[in-house]
């Protein structure tokens, strides 16, 4: 079916002849009233034939369109004055719309799944009493987790993270993470600056099958050993991580490839801790293989070695012991580690022999409901600084930690979570200059308030014994703090 627009039809009309008698004023009105009868009857008959060739819901749009041809529009000018032109079908201009919405419905582009968040970490820590200052070639009370503890106090900004997420296409999806409050110690002066961006995680999920049970992930992340090390910083109730886990990959993450299962039961339990607002430690697969540089996060390989990983958790559901143990969940797991790594040295540079660096831990997690457990505890062969020797050596590393967490729930103001934390370790610190040896016992007190979802406050005690992370200070110092962090998240 064909027809004319209307500013054609009224082009034609003006332009034809028309003898001289007839140019009268009535008929004139009689020629523009007719013509505006048509233009309202071609009007109509367009609405009505888009309704016609829309397709139903989950009906296929129609892919031929027929076009009014110029041959066939010439007739129609002389004829649009004197006679209704024929009804008309879409013309080419309408067709493009109803060809692009082949797409399937509600599709969107891959840059529209993509979301943004982050959250931010201020912190003040306040000595009660304790070693901050020391003789030279003694310890002073710090910590490897949080450089703001030292005589000079004040706030600081922990974390400042931005993430880039989301589902590329159903089997492709890629996560990219930025902090924006790195701190750097390599200044000529030896003075620290702060708040400078480094890249955490820039890696893509490869799902092989249609339930996203089985994985393979490429790129920098967090390598799979230690559940607390998994575990997202702005979800642990913890201040810092323990000394002996991370002391296995400080900054928990490196560069490389890893697999990882999750059956789809597994997956459904998580979901649902998830949902009751329980602390995971993201989802890193029920079991994982991994092989990374082994260097640690942002550093070159320096070996042609790669490090092997391989873990396991699974959680058990203890409904069937019936009683106070209902909607309980037990979670138990172990991973392995096996590396050589060669650390930086203080003459510069790194060492020029390889270092053995193997772990092997295990874990338990109690979920809170309302009363919680978690432990966690690894052993093996680490660089450290021998003082006797003067020297480098792979040496005997174990520690761990017990925690206890209440869930009280929300009382009108937001939810609260008291906790408690032992921890030590005996062992190297191979993140820094010549591996130092850390001797670490300390007791944590503290609550975590939510006062809503996009706000956290923590308060906590903490009694600290430390040798201090330089191999050219000895003995241990000690120590009271209160320390405390806002969490914002967005």
């Amino acid at each position: 079916m064909r027809y004319l627009p209307p500013t054609a039809l009224a082009c034609a009309a003006l332009l034809a002849p028309v003898s001289a008698a007839a140019q009268t004023v009535e008929d004139l009105q009689r020629q523009i009233l007719e013509l505006k009868a048509e233009i309202d009857a071609l009007k109509a008959a367009r609405v009505a034939d888009a309704a016609a060739t829309t397709p139903a819901p989950g009906q296929a749009p129609a892919t031929s369109v027929a076009v009014a041809t110029p041959a066939a529009a010439a007739p129609a000018l002389a004829a649009a004055t004197t006679s209704p032109a024929p009804a008309a079908s879409a013309p080419t201009a309408a067709a493009a719309p109803q060809l692009a919405s082949a797409e399937p419905a509600g599709a969107k582009a891959w840059y529209e799944r993509l979301k943004l968040r982050g959250y931010t970490q201020m912190r003040y820590n306040a000595f009660i009493d304790g070693d901050d200052t020391a003789p030279a070639g003694q310890s002073r009370l710090r910590s490897v987790h949080d450089g703001s503890i030292n005589e000079d106090g004040g706030f600081s900004l922990r974390r400042a993270r931005l993430v880039l997420e989301g589902n590329v296409t159903n089997n492709i999806a890629l996560y990219f993470q930025t902090d924006f409050a790195t701190a750097v110690t390599g200044q000529s002066n030896g003075e620290r600056r702060e708040s400078f961006g480094q890249l955490r995680d820039a890696y893509v999920d490869v799902f092989l099958d249609q339930g996203h049970e089985f994985r393979v992930r490429l790129g920098q992340s967090k390598v799979p050993f230690g559940w607390e090390n998994l575990q997202s910083s702005s979800n642990r109730i913890t201040l810092d991580r323990s000394d002996a886990i991370n002391s296995a990959m400080p900054s928990e993450r490196d560069l490389g490839i890893a697999v990882y299962y999750t059956p789809a039961h597994v997956q459904a339990i998580w979901d649902r801790l998830e949902e009751d607002g329980q602390k995971l430690f993201g989802n890193y697969g029920a079991f994982g293989l991994a092989a990374y540089n082994g260097q640690g996060v942002n550093r070159p390989e320096q070996n042609r070695g790669l490090a092997k990983f391989a873990m396991a958790t699974w959680p058990i559901e203890l409904d069937g012991l019936g009683g106070g143990f209902s909607g309980q969940v037990l979670e138990l797991g172990g991973a392995v580690m096996l590396n050589n790594v060669r650390p930086e040295i203080r003459t510069g540079g790194v060492t020029d022999t390889d270092f053995t660096d193997n772990r092997y831990g295990v874990h338990a997690v109690l979920y809170p409901q309302p009363f919680g457990l978690q432990a966690e505890w690894n052993w093996g062969l680490a660089p450290q600084y021998d003082t006797g020797l003067q020297e480098i050596r792979s040496m005997r590393a174990s520690g761990g930690y017990v925690q206890f967490m209440i869930n009280a729930g929300d009382f009108g103001i937001g939810r609260i979570m008291p906790y408690g934390r032992w921890q030590t370790y005996r062992g190297g610190w191979k993140a820094s200059t010549n591996a130092p040896r850390l001797e670490t016992d300390e007791i944590e007190l503290g609550v975590e308030w939510q006062i809503f979802d996009a706000l956290e406050l923590t308060v906590a005690y903490a009694n600290m014994k430390r040798l201090e992370a330089d191999e050219r200070r000895t003995g241990r110092a000690t120590g009271d703090l209160i320390r405390t962090q806002v969490q914002w998240n967005y």
